[in-house]
C-alpha cells in the first residue's frame, strides 16, 4: 500500500466521517481510528483492489462498532422544543439545515445516501462496503432521498398505508 494512495482518500473519509457523526472531533477521531485500523490490518487489503471501497469499509464498520458501544440516548426532536428556542431563523441556514435534516434519517439510510451521493461511489460498490444486496441500497437510497425531501419542505414523510396529506399551493 503505497503513503500517498491513502492520503489521496482523506479528504473523502472526512467528508463522510462528519456527516456520520454530526460533529468535526467526532469524525476526526473515527478517520484517525480508521487509519490506525488500516495500518494494523494492511495484510488483508488485496493490492489491485479498490483502496477506496476498503477504507470506507473500515470506517463504516467502526462507526458502527462505536455505535453499538455508546449507551442509548433519547434524541430530542427540533420541533418539540423550536417553540422555547430563542434564536431566529435565517434564510442563509440552507446547508444547517440541510445537515440537521442528514442527522435525522436513519443512519443505514444516511450512509447509503452519502456513499452515492457525495462520495460518488456505484451502488455496487456501496453495497460492498456496507455488506448489503445491491437491492437493499436502491431501496434505502429510495427512502433516504424522500425522507430528506421530506424534512427539507417541512412536511412530515408519508405513512405506508395512509393516504398522502396534501398541500396547498398558491
Amino acid at each position: 500500500m503505497d503513503r500517498t494512495q491513502v492520503v489521496e482518500q482523506l479528504p473523502g473519509l472526512r467528508r463522510y466521517a462528519r456527516v456520520l457523526t454530526g460533529d468535526s472531533w467526532a469524525a476526526d477521531d473515527l478517520v484517525q481510528d480508521t487509519l490506525e485500523r488500516a495500518c494494523s490490518k494492511w495484510r488483508l487489503w488485496r493490492s489491485g483492489s479498490d483502496l477506496r471501497a476498503w477504507l470506507f469499509t473500515l470506517m463504516h464498520n467502526l462507526y458502527l462498532n462505536q455505535r453499538r458501544a455508546m449507551p442509548s440516548l433519547q434524541r430530542l426532536e427540533m420541533e418539540d422544543v423550536q417553540d422555547t428556542l430563542q434564536a431566529s431563523a435565517r434564510p442563509s441556514d440552507d446547508a444547517l439545515d440541510l445537515e440537521r435534516c442528514l442527522q435525522r434519517l436513519p443512519a443505514e439510510q444516511r450512509a447509503v445516501l452519502l456513499l452515492v451521493t457525495l462520495e460518488d461511489l456505484s451502488y455496487e460498490d456501496t453495497a460492498r462496503i456496507l455488506d448489503i444486496p445491491v437491492g437493499t441500497v436502491m431501496s434505502r437510497l429510495s427512502r433516504a432521498r424522500r425522507r430528506l425531501r421530506a424534512l427539507m419542505e417541512r412536511t412530515p414523510a408519508p405513512v405506508p398505508g395512509q393516504p398522502p396529506v396534501l398541500r396547498r399551493l398558491k
